[in-house]
């Protein structure tokens, strides 16, 4: 079966196309990405720009053009904080549904970090035991715990990369003084859930996800892209340190130069090592293995295992046919 998973987060609409089965190991087959910052598109009342719903729309109907070019029997489409905290978020949903077709189904913090989770669980198998899943996004920090497919407990904590470069820096590169305030913010807003989070047990096997640990693991020198998604990377609490004592006097222009860092992310590269940093200080880290997949493969795991070949119900259809996936 050809899937298509469309994440509509607050940095970009990244449509995937995989190739999968019941129990079987999803194919990737393409993945395109459109950048439109949804998240730097509410106003001050918190609602989403008239561009940014004709920009979203647009998007999502380009994305489901190439899910049927592409062949998919099924097109899963979900939104995650930008559009889930927009003041007009309903207006927006139904503009998209309207007007595109695509029904996007607006995934709660807990749930964006359970499908994580699972995503994690799946790549690295039971042998991992208790697992400690962590992923910094555009607006949120997802962080969960478990030794199960279920995790024990999951957090959502309004600690995005893209959010904090918003609210908590007021210069390119940020000032000295906005780097110390924000790293010691940052550790009372953690100290409530790195508590829970000890409470449930040391875990076997810590693990990062996302495109900003990714990158932050190439930085201190972990393995390429081109090495292959089973290559070992990890990020190290000094080597991260020693990166934000080099990136947090760079500026964006200056930081997109950098091997394996995005132009579209860059301004948001010293805000994600921070969270990265204060996250590990506060859940007293020293390694973090980094893991290919995330939430879009959590998203396709999971409707794979609603799956049995024949079922066509739509519960949980978000654009063409499908099965149950939430």
């Amino acid at each position: 079966m050809r899937l298509g998973v469309l994440d509509v987060g607050s940095n970009t609409v990244h449509l995937l196309v995989v190739d999968a089965h019941r129990g079987a190991h999803p194919i990737p087959m393409t993945s395109e990405k459109t950048i439109l910052r949804l998240a730097e598109q509410l106003d001050d009342s918190g609602q989403l720009s008239k561009s940014g719903a004709d920009q979203l729309v647009r998007a999502v109907a380009a994305a489901k053009a190439s899910a049927k070019r592409s062949g998919c029997e099924d097109l899963m489409a979900f939104a995650t904080s930008a559009v889930r905290e927009a003041g007009n978020s309903a207006e927006v949903l139904d503009r998209v549904r309207t007007e595109t077709g695509v029904e996007l189904k607006v995934l709660s913090g807990e749930d964006e970090a359970k499908y994580t989770f699972l995503a994690v669980r799946r790549w690295y198998g039971w042998s991992a035991g208790k697992l400690l899943s962590l992923d910094i996004g555009g607006g949120s920090l997802e962080l969960a715990i478990g030794r199960d497919e279920n995790p024990d407990l999951a957090f959502s904590v309004p600690l995005g990369a893209g959010r904090l470069t918003r609210t908590r820096f007021k210069k390119d590169p940020p000032r000295r003084s906005e780097v110390r305030e924000t790293t010691d913010w940052l550790a009372d807003q953690l100290a409530p859930v790195a508590r829970k989070l000890k409470r449930a047990g040391e875990p076997d096997r810590v693990v990062a996800t996302s495109k900003t640990f990714r990158t932050l693991a190439r930085l201190t020198g972990a393995a390429p892209s081109s090495a292959g998604p089973r290559a070992r990377r990890v990020l190290t609490d000094a080597g991260l340190r020693q990166l934000i004592a080099f990136i947090s006097r760079m500026s964006a222009s200056d930081l997109a130069e950098l091997e394996g860092v995005s132009t579209s992310r860059a301004h948001q590269l010293v805000a994600g090592a921070l969270v990265a940093e204060a996250t590990m200080r506060a859940l007293s880290l020293t390694q973090l293995e980094i893991c290919p997949w995330a939430l879009r493969e959590g998203v396709i795991l999971r409707r794979l295992d609603h799956t049995d070949g024949t079922d066509q119900s739509d519960t949980g259809r978000t654009g063409q046919t499908g099965a149950r996936w939430s």
